[in-house]
C-alpha cells in the first residue's frame, strides 16, 4: 500500500496523524499563522524549525515548520513536499524570540524567521575541534559562577575602552569546558576578524568567525559549526544574535550603542534588544562590553563593572570660542600638538565627522555658535532647523548673517596639513606618519601617540535627541585610541568647552552624564520613558494619514507627517506601543497591496 493510501485509510478510520503548521516564506503578513499540512511517512525527521516544500497557490515554496500536532485527517490537507536542509534552522525557545522580534519590529513573521537560517541549504556535520581546556582569568567571577553551575546570570555591562578580547576569552572559556556555545557580536567585519583572530590564538580552533559580509559559502559554513558543533566560540556581526548556535549559554555584545547594532532595513532589528529578550527566554547570561552604555540599557537593569580609574585616556580641549575668523579648520593649537608628535616619531589620527551631519558653524562677525532658537540643534548651512523645522534666521546675538563651518570632510582637512606638513599627512590607508579618516575607519587607526578630533560640536549639535550620549560615545572612541605614555593625548576642537559633554570626557568617566540624559529623557517624554515607532510611506496620499489616525486612535500620540516629495513620515509615540504595533500589521499590508512603499522603524535612532 502506497503513502497516500495509508493516509487514507488511516483518515476513514479515525486515526491522528501528524500535521506540521508551515509559515510559507513569503514576505506578507498575510501568512503569519501558517498554513496546516500532513506529514507523509515517507518524510522522517521533521521538526520545529525545519525548512520544507510545501504546494501553495499552485507551485511549491519554501516554509518554515513553527508547531507539530497529531490530528485526525482532513482530505483537504495537502502534503508536505520535501525537506530542505539537514537541521532544523530553529528550536522551539529561539522561534519565541522569533515570534516576539516579528511584533516588535512590525515585520511578517517569515521574513524574522528567515534570518535564523544560512543563506544557503544546511546540510553536512560540524567537524570534530579539540579542546584542551584553559584556566583564564575571568573578569566577572559571579558571571562564571553562575554559568558553571547552571544558574541564570543577570546582565552584565563591563565598561572600559577595550581590547576585550582578555575578558572574553575569560567568560567564554568555562563554556567551552562545558561543551556549550557562546556568541560575541561586534559592530563591524573588521573588528570581529580581529577578536575571532586574537581569540583564535588563545583559545584554539573552537573560535568562527561568521558574518553576513562574507560570502555564502563560508557563512553556510559558519552557520552549521556554529549549530552542530559541541562548543563554539562563535564570533560575528549583528546577524548572528539569531542564529540557533546549538546550546548558546553565553551572549557577549561588544558597543551596544553604535548604529551598525541596528538593522537599517525593515526588520530594523536591534541586537541590543533582541539579545535582552532571547537571553532571557533561554536562560543564557548577557554581558555588554563598551565605554559608554546605553540610556536604554541602563534604565532596563544590568550590573555596572568599572574600573576606579579613567576610563578612556587623556583627553584635552583646544577652544575656539576666542578664534578669529577664517583661520581654517584645523586650529593653529592643533598643529603645534602635531608637529611635535611628528618631531618624537609619534603617529597622529585626525578624526573628521562624516556622520551625515554639516559641519558645525558660527557667526563670522561675534564668533557665536549657529543653532536653532526652538530645539538647539544645529542648522547647517541652510534657515531651516534639520530637527524641527524652525526658521533660524540670522544671529541670535549680533544679528550678523555670514556664518563659517568649523569642519570639513576629509578632503579639505588633508589639504591643509599638506600644506603644512607635506607628505607627512595622508588617508587612513597610507601608512603616513599623520592620517586622516572617519568612524569607518576608527576600528584600525590606533595606538597612537595622539589624537585629534576636528569638529566635536557638529556632534554636539546633532538634529537628533540622542545627540550628546552618541557624541560621548564617539569622542570617547576617538581618545581610546591614544597608547598611554608620557605626552600622548586626545585634543577636542570645539567652540563649547564648558559644554556638560566635554566635562565628561575631559573627567575620563560617563557615569554622571549618562545619570542627567536619564532623568531628561524621562522628563522629556523620550525613550526610554516612552516607546517609539517610526512609519514612513511612499506613493499615496492625504488618506494615508486617516487610516494610520484611525489604526492608532485611543493608544499613542501620532507626530505628522512630514512631508518630502512624495514620501511621508510619521511618529508614533507611547508608553507602550503593543497595542499599535499589533494594528499596523493589517495597516501596512493593505497599504503595500496597495502599491504603497512602507518601511517601519521600531526604536528610531534618528528622530
Amino acid at each position: 500500500m502506497g503513502p497516500h493510501r495509508r493516509i487514507a485509510a488511516r483518515e476513514r478510520s479515525g486515526f491522528l496523524i501528524p500535521i506540521a503548521q508551515v509559515v510559507p516564506d513569503l514576505p506578507t503578513f498575510a501568512v503569519d499563522a501558517g498554513f496546516r499540512y500532513r506529514i507523509p511517512d515517507t518524510l522522517d525527521g521533521i521538526a520545529v524549525g525545519s525548512m520544507v516544500r510545501v504546494p501553495l497557490g499552485g507551485r511549491r515554496v519554501r516554509g518554515y515548520v513553527v508547531d507539530l500536532r497529531r490530528a485526525e485527517g482532513d482530505r483537504r490537507l495537502k502534503d508536505i513536499a520535501a525537506v530542505s536542509g539537514d537541521v532544523p534552522v530553529f528550536g522551539p525557545r529561539l522561534l519565541e524570540t522569533l515570534r516576539w522580534a516579528a511584533v516588535h519590529y512590525v515585520a511578517p513573521l517569515a521574513a524574522v524567521l528567515g534570518k535564523a537560517a544560512p543563506p544557503n541549504l544546511p546540510r553536512g556535520r560540524a567537524p570534530q575541534r579539540e579542546w584542551a581546556g584553559a584556566e583564564i582569568p575571568s573578569p566577572l567571577p559571579q558571571v562564571t559562577a553562575a554559568l558553571r553551575a547552571g544558574r541564570h546570570a543577570h546582565p552584565a555591562y563591563l565598561v572600559g575602552s577595550g581590547p576585550w578580547v582578555d575578558d572574553i576569552a575569560g567568560l567564554a572559556a568555562p563554556v567551552l569546558t562545558a561543551e556549550r556555545t557562546t556568541g560575541v557580536v561586534l559592530p563591524t567585519l573588521a573588528e570581529a576578524e580581529v577578536v575571532a583572530a586574537t581569540l583564535t590564538a588563545r583559545l584554539g580552533p573552537r573560535v568562527v568567525l561568521a558574518s553576513s559580509s562574507l560570502p555564502a559559502s563560508d557563512v553556510t559554513r559558519a552557520w552549521i559549526e556554529a549549530e552542530r558543533g559541541n562548543g563554539r566560540v562563535v564570533v560575528g556581526t549583528r546577524e548572528i544574535a539569531l542564529w540557533p548556535l546549538g546550546t548558546p549559554a553565553l551572549w557577549i555584545i561588544v558597543e551596544e550603542g553604535r548604529r551598525a547594532m541596528k538593522a537599517p532595513q525593515t526588520p530594523t532589528l536591534h541586537v541590543r534588544d533582541v539579545l535582552r529578550r532571547r537571553a532571557a527566554v533561554e536562560r543564557s547570561a548577557l554581558v555588554f562590553a563598551g565605554a559608554v552604555p546605553t540610556v536604554e540599557t541602563l534604565s532596563r537593569g544590568v550590573d555596572i563593572h568599572q574600573p576606579s580609574h579613567r576610563i578612556w585616556p587623556l583627553v584635552e580641549v583646544v577652544d575656539r570660542s576666542g578664534e578669529p575668523p577664517g583661520g581654517g579648520v584645523v586650529m593653529e593649537a592643533t598643529r603645534r600638538a602635531i608637529a611635535g608628535a611628528l618631531q618624537r616619531h609619534e603617529p597622529v589620527f585626525v578624526f573628521v565627522s562624516r556622520h551625515g551631519y554639516a559641519p558645525a558653524f558660527r557667526c563670522v562677525r561675534c564668533r557665536t555658535l549657529r543653532r536653532c532658537p526652538r530645539c538647539g540643534a544645529g542648522p547647517g548651512r541652510g534657515d531651516v532647523c534639520r530637527r524641527c523645522g524652525a526658521e533660524v534666521g540670522p544671529c541670535r546675538e549680533c544679528g550678523g548673517r555670514r556664518f563659517e563651518p568649523l569642519g570639513a570632510a576629509v578632503g579639505r582637512v588633508l589639504d591643509e596639513l599638506r600644506s603644512r606638513f607635506g607628505d607627512a599627512a595622508g588617508p587612513p590607508d597610507s601608512g603616513r606618519p599623520v592620517r586622516v579618516g572617519t568612524e569607518r575607519d576608527l576600528p584600525g587607526a590606533g595606538p597612537v601617540a595622539l589624537a585629534v578630533a576636528i569638529d566635536a560640536d557638529s556632534l554636539l549639535l546633532a538634529p537628533h535627541y540622542r545627540a550628546e550620549e552618541d557624541a560621548l560615545r564617539l569622542l570617547a572612541r576617538v581618545a581610546a585610541l591614544v597608547q598611554r605614555g608620557r605626552g600622548h593625548r586626545c585634543l577636542l576642537q570645539t567652540a563649547q568647552p564648558q559644554h556638560r559633554v566635554i566635562a565628561a570626557l575631559r573627567g575620563g568617566r560617563p557615569g554622571g552624564l549618562l545619570e542627567e540624559l536619564t532623568a531628561e529623557r524621562v522628563a522629556e517624554g523620550f525613550p526610554p520613558a516612552t516607546e517609539l515607532v517610526a512609519v514612513e510611506a511612499e506613493g499615496g496620499g492625504a488618506e494615508l494619514d486617516v487610516a494610520l489616525r484611525e489604526a492608532v486612535a485611543g493608544d499613542a500620540t501620532t507626530h505628522g507627517p512630514a512631508e518630502e516629495g512624495s514620501r511621508q513620515r510619521w511618529l508614533l509615540q507611547a508608553t507602550r506601543l503593543d497595542p499599535v504595533r499589533l494594528r499596523l500589521r493589517p495597516l501596512v499590508q493593505t497599504w503595500r497591496d496597495g502599491g504603497v512603499r512602507v518601511r517601519i522603524d521600531a526604536d528610531p535612532v534618528d528622530l
